[in-house]
């Protein structure tokens, strides 16, 4: 049940018929649905409403203040059929703003300010059949502004502007077109064959503009003309509209000057006349040029009417604008390349309605000089090697030049100075040896007449050329003219290449650096080890002992002095032994030099109470070292070293005792 209930409810919303569209406010509606008409001139709009019926047929809003169409402004009126916007100021049109109405057949866009035209502002006009552009500012209009309704437009008004040429091409492809509306413009011509191309043509009024001869149609005219306001140009190209019946029109002939301001309609066609085109002048800039040179070629002609000009290659074919060829306007041939294929003659053609005219232009294109052919060069022979490749080069001029100071890497070339040749530029010097079959260049300067060849082999043969450089006044280019050639012979021996040089200085500065590091460390090294071995001898002396006793209870081996005992003296009249000097290793203390002829003291004592030999002590020393006191360097009043007594200490002194 729920659902058939929302079933008759949503029936019911559909077919309820909808409610009538409100008319704008300052808008008439004198047509209600289905077919409402909406009009809306002279109310002062800004802008087109946006509350218009979107099923609307007819349109106006004439004279107000629309200065431009918004793309939303006709969106969905798919109904509408006329729509006028004359007499506003309208001069921006959005691109697609007529895109929706497809059923359009009147558009009415004059009295405004359109500057010009392009084919997206009038997309969509399928089926226009008549648009209106009079009275604006179109200066432009692009081939593709009326490609939408080509095939249906039948009134087409463009005047009261300022064109200077319109799409013809565009419109020649409007088949129903029946009015075309030019004038008051700045149109100085009419395409040829436009007009052959509109079947259904019935008026043409170019107006009031700048035209000097209209071209005649395919076949008969059965088209009204109007052209009143022109400059015409009574010849043989308007006979045709002479010959047309025109009773009551006013046009008048401009020119030529014994026809001006006449009626043309009065002018008997006798003297519609034309005249042959005759050359004037045809020639080229310059007579003969080198291969890949520029050239123009030059033509002009006069006639009535002015001739129309173009060129015939020298192999008779018409030349046409390419990457080496250019036709200027004027009627001047450019030529930024000459080749061979443009040597000969190219013939001007000069041609108009009452004829044509030709004259040829003759040009000669040099070839570029190249390289005299050398032969192929032969295998190379052993040390017997043929002649140079120069060796025949300007023979006869070999005594001008002169080889001198010839070593085994060098000679001297000396040559005349050239004075049958002017302007010269530079010396030119070409060698090469038996063995060698590439040529070696030199430039000398025009003013040097010797230079010094340092690049010879040694026990070579060398064959030598100068040419003198020069430039040349017929083709202003540069020209070589040979001065003379000689072979000679280097001397034998010598270094057959230069010495070996560094020519790597970063791996030579690496190789010193790490030589002068690593002596370094050596020197480094030796003076740690000299060190070393001097401190380990200071801390390890040898022990002087100046007395041993045998561990035999005091007794001594036979023949052993006793150290109590006072040492014999030398024999009377011999000379006293040398005093041994005191080690200072082996006192533990500096060495004090004794005075000469001082009494020696003894070396040990084994008493401890200064006696001597009044108790034999049975105490053995392990080791005696001596020490000299601070007085023991001194010296006494007389002059001789105090008496040195031994020091003992805790730890250098170790006294064993047995009783």
């Amino acid at each position: 049940m729920a659902k058939l209930l929302v079933s008759l409810v949503v029936l019911g919303a559909v077919t309820r018929p909808q409610a009538p569209t409100r008319c704008p406010g300052r808008c008439i509606c004198p047509t209600p649905a289905p077919n409402p008409t909406l009009l809306c001139a002279k109310t002062g709009l800004l802008f087109v409403p946006p509350a218009i019926d979107r099923r609307t047929v007819e349109l106006r809003l004439t004279d107000n203040f629309i200065a431009a169409l918004r793309r939303p402004d006709f969106a969905n009126m798919t109904s509408l059929v006329h729509l006028t916007l004359s007499r506003n100021a309208i001069s921006r049109v959005a691109p697609g703003a007529f895109g929706d109405l497809c059923a359009l057949r009147a558009l009415h866009l004059d009295g405004n300010r359109l500057p010009a035209l392009s084919g997206a502002q009038l997309r969509g006009l399928a089926s226009l059949r008549r648009l209106m552009l009079a009275n604006n500012q179109l200066g432009r209009i692009e081939a593709a502004a009326f490609a939408a309704f080509a095939a249906t437009v039948e009134d087409l008004d463009l005047s009261y502007n300022n064109l200077a040429s319109v799409p013809w091409e565009a419109i020649g492809a409007m088949a129903s077109l029946n009015t075309l509306t030019l004038d008051h413009n700045l149109l100085e011509r009419v395409a040829p064959g436009a007009l052959a191309r509109l079947p259904k043509l019935a008026r043409l009024d170019v107006t009031a503009n700048r035209l000097r001869t209209v071209p005649p149609p395919a076949g008969p005219a059965r088209f009204a003309l109007a052209l009143g306001g022109n400059p015409l140009h009574c010849n043989c190209e308007l006979l045709w509209l002479r010959r047309l019946e025109a009773a009551g029109r006013l046009e008048t002939c401009a020119t030529p000057p014994h026809l001006a301001d006449r009626l043309f309609w009065a002018v008997p066609e006798e003297e519609f006349v034309c005249r042959p085109p005759s050359i004037t002048r045809a020639r080229a800039t310059a007579g003969a040029v080198l291969e890949g040179q520029a050239v123009s070629v030059l033509c002009a002609a006069a006639g009535d009417p002015p001739p129309a000009l173009h060129w015939l290659a020298p192999d008779g074919r018409p030349v046409r604008n390419g990457s080496r060829r250019a036709l200027r306007p004027d009627g001047t041939l450019e030529l930024r390349a000459a080749a061979l294929a443009d040597h000969g003659a190219f013939t001007c053609v000069a041609s108009n309605a009452a004829g044509e005219a030709a004259a040829p232009v003759a040009l000669a294109v040099l070839p570029l000089p190249l390289p005299a052919a050398r032969p192929p060069p032969s295998p190379p022979p052993p040390p017997a090697a043929a002649p140079s490749d120069m060796a025949g080069a300007a023979a006869p001029e070999r005594r001008r030049i002169v080889a001198a100071e010839l070593t085994a890497s060098s000679a001297r070339i000396r040559w005349p100075a050239q004075r049958h040749v002017p302007g010269i530029r530079m010396y030119q010097i070409q060698y090469n040896s038996s063995l060698d079959d590439s040529l070696v260049y030199r430039m000398i300067p025009s003013s040097s007449k010797t230079f010094v060849v340092t690049d010879l082999a040694a026990g070579r043969e060398y064959d030598l050329c100068v040419l003198a450089v020069y430039e040349d006044g017929a083709t202003a280019l540069p020209a070589a003219r040979a001065v003379g050639c000689v072979r000679f012979a280097t001397a034998a021996g010598g270094p057959r290449c230069p010495a070996a040089r560094p020519h790597f200085l970063g791996g030579t500065i690496i190789i010193v650096i790490g030589g002068a590091i690593a002596a370094s460390v050596l020197v480094f090294i030796l003076i740690l080890t000299v060190r070393y071995k001097a401190a380990g001898a200071r801390r390890h002396p040898t022990a002087a002992v100046a007395s041993v006793c045998s561990q035999t209870n005091g007794a001594h081996p036979p023949g052993a002095k006793h150290p109590d005992e006072p040492e014999a003296g030398p024999p009377p009249g011999a000379e006293p032994p040398p005093v041994p000097p005191v080690l200072p290793e082996a006192v533990g203390a500096p060495a004090v030099p004794e005075a000469a002829g001082a009494a020696r003291t003894p070396r040990h004592r084994h008493s401890f109470d200064g006696a001597r030999g009044l108790f034999p002590s049975h105490s053995y020393p392990r080791r005696a070292r001596t020490r000299l006191h601070g007085s023991a360097s001194r010296l006494d009043a007389a002059g001789a070293p105090g008496p040195r007594r031994p020091a003992f200490g805790s730890t250098e002194w170790m006294l064993e005792s047995t009783v």
